[in-house]
């Protein structure tokens, strides 16, 4: 299951986003830092109308998306690496996300007091950013030391301990691991080190209903250094999702219109995480159910069929497979296979976003 830990400063809207987005949660939205006083966790369904669709077809009995888990952390403020406010207790629990949220402030509200006492998201994201750093300085600082005794007999610990040196000149300079240019072997040789500034981000700015559709000058601020980083951005307004809650199903698309969106930000937020993290969607489909399966891009059919169950990729056969727009538009398999719309791929077949598949295997 895809996990994203929600991260910012305290007041900055990330419990109420989160109870937005996860809503039967209990994070304390109460306005005062710390409120959250243990990480909050919430499993959530993704949206896709995909799914109703193909369920529609098969006349399947229940219908099961893929899911993500939102992780709230408790506001960060300066100094949280060396244990001011709630300090690295609350790090320690990103350290095993896929991906962070970083909630900054976009919106004014005098009766919600900043911690800094004005709004400047540029500040913001470098305190944040600061301390994710400073708080990975200290778990390469802790490993370095063995490591270099590991490096007189050992090849292996020889190669880590050149990482290590340059994270720590790279991390003192303020750099985020995931821009010093690692290759893939060299991060897995950390990868138990679980480095926070490694993670991929994303920054969801949180406006006010009236900035929701074409944003505002913090937006643009924040969008600025999301370009230098390669990290994604998201414009959303917690308190629209808290009010999203409030709404029959039927309600929600109207009032999103009506503010000048197609989506609020549960979608906005999973989209840009599938879109960071490179992740794909395939179906199954029957009477019994149709379901989401969530892959990584560039995974052939075996791997995928792995992702149900081992036994799947250990004896798999072929694949018959289908796109999803070329079932829809045929309104049946049977007639999708009459047409020569269903393929049978084998074990080098990529599988792609959409695809509706049934694999075969040995057992």
């Amino acid at each position: 299951m895809l996990r994203a830990g929600i991260v910012g400063l305290p007041n900055v809207g990330k419990s109420t986003l989160f109870n937005a987005l996860v809503a039967n949660a209990k994070a304390d939205a109460a306005n005062f830092p710390f409120c959250t006083i243990e990480p909050n966790v919430g499993v959530v369904a993704v949206p896709d109308e995909r799914l109703d669709v193909l369920a529609k077809i098969s006349s399947s009995d229940q219908i099961v998306p893929t899911r993500v888990e939102f992780v709230d952390i408790a506001g960060l403020v300066k100094g949280a690496s060396k244990g001011e406010g709630l300090g690295n207790q609350f790090l320690a629990n990103i350290r095993e996300v896929d991906a962070i949220v970083h909630v900054v402030r976009c919106f004014e509200n005098e009766d919600i007091i900043h911690v800094s006492g004005s709004i400047d998201p540029v500040r913001d994201i470098e305190v944040i950013n600061l301390e994710l750093a400073l708080a990975d300085l200290a778990q390469v600082d802790r490993r370095i030391d063995r490591v270099r005794k590991q490096a007189r007999s050992s090849k292996e610990a020889q190669v880590e301990l050149e990482i290590l040196e340059k994270l720590i000149v790279d991390l003192n300079e303020g750099k985020p691991v995931r821009q010093m240019g690692f290759t893939e072997e060299e991060m897995n040789a950390i990868a138990t080190l679980g480095l926070l500034t490694s993670k991929p981000i994303i920054y969801a700015t949180n406006v006010s209903e009236d900035d929701l559709a074409t944003g505002n000058q913090w937006v643009e601020q924040v969008k600025q250094i999301a370009a230098q980083e390669n990290a994604q951005v998201v414009v959303v307004s917690a308190q629209v999702e808290a009010e999203l809650i409030e709404l029959p199903q039927a309600e929600r698309g109207e009032f999103l219109e009506s503010l000048g969106v197609e989506e609020g930000g549960l979608k906005s937020l999973i989209r840009a995480t599938y879109e960071l993290l490179g992740l794909r969607t395939y179906f199954t489909t029957g009477p019994k159910e149709t379901r989401a399966w969530t892959i990584q891009s560039g995974m052939v059919a075996p791997q995928a069929a792995g992702v149900i169950h081992t036994d799947f990729e250990r004896g798999f056969i072929r694949a018959e497979t289908v796109a999803y727009k070329d079932l829809v538009a045929t309104g049946a398999m049977n007639a999708a296979k009459e047409k020569g719309l269903v393929r049978s791929e084998g074990k080098e077949y990529v599988v792609q976003e959409g695809d509706v598949m049934l694999f075969r295997f040995n057992v």
